[in-house]
């Protein structure tokens, strides 16, 4: 085999390693994710995963963020299919989720904006549950469907409205957000 040919089956061989690399998907800190997720009339794909810190160094958890295909990121806050996978890799409250997510939305659009969205806040708050090491929270907006929060693939209940999903994605896409290197990271743009 000549140089050319033995040059030509490396390139074959690179490209296909990188296919199959993309079609199985991404492992972050031993974390799984699908590359593509059915969440509508058309696929969700994975935008991008990163590590959720608490003060900034131990990590708690690792997350996934998904968007319809041909969504911008720049409008994943929109009226737009999304989901976020979070596994976890601490034990973490059902009322330390409650707290930090009032936090973090309050945080994020402002005591006017809160305080109408507070009866929903209260409603996914309802919904949380203790987690362990392992365990995996989703949350899977659809418009005109709602926000639907997942533990370990099972439905915990569904908050309705784009305002409400837009401002508690906020917590990690938002203007003030977890952490700006994650919402990067999950927006695929780091």
């Amino acid at each position: 085999m000549g140089l050319a040919s033995k040059w030509k089956l490396l390139m074959v061989m690179v490209f296909i390693g990188f296919g199959a690399a993309v079609a199985h998907g991404k492992v972050t800190e031993g974390v799984y994710f699908q590359p593509l997720h059915n969440g509508s009339d058309k696929d969700l794909v994975l935008q991008g995963t990163g590590i959720i810190r608490y003060l900034k160094v131990f990590k708690v958890a690792v997350a996934g963020f998904y968007l319809e295909e041909g969504t911008p990121a720049g409008n994943a806050l929109a009226d737009v299919p999304r989901r976020l996978e979070i596994q976890y890799l601490r034990s973490i409250s059902a009322e330390d989720f409650a707290r930090s997510t009032e936090n973090w939305i309050a945080a994020n659009v402002g005591a006017e904006a809160y305080e109408r969205l507070r009866p929903r806040v209260e409603q996914l708050n309802r919904l949380y549950d203790d987690v362990e090491p392992g365990d995996r929270y989703a949350l899977a907006y659809l418009p005109g469907k709602g926000t639907e929060l997942f533990l370990n693939g099972i439905s915990r209940g569904i908050v309705p409205g784009a305002d409400f999903s837009s401002a508690l994605f906020s917590i990690w896409l938002g203007g003030n957000p977890l952490s700006e290197a994650l919402r990067e990271s999950l927006l695929g743009r780091s």
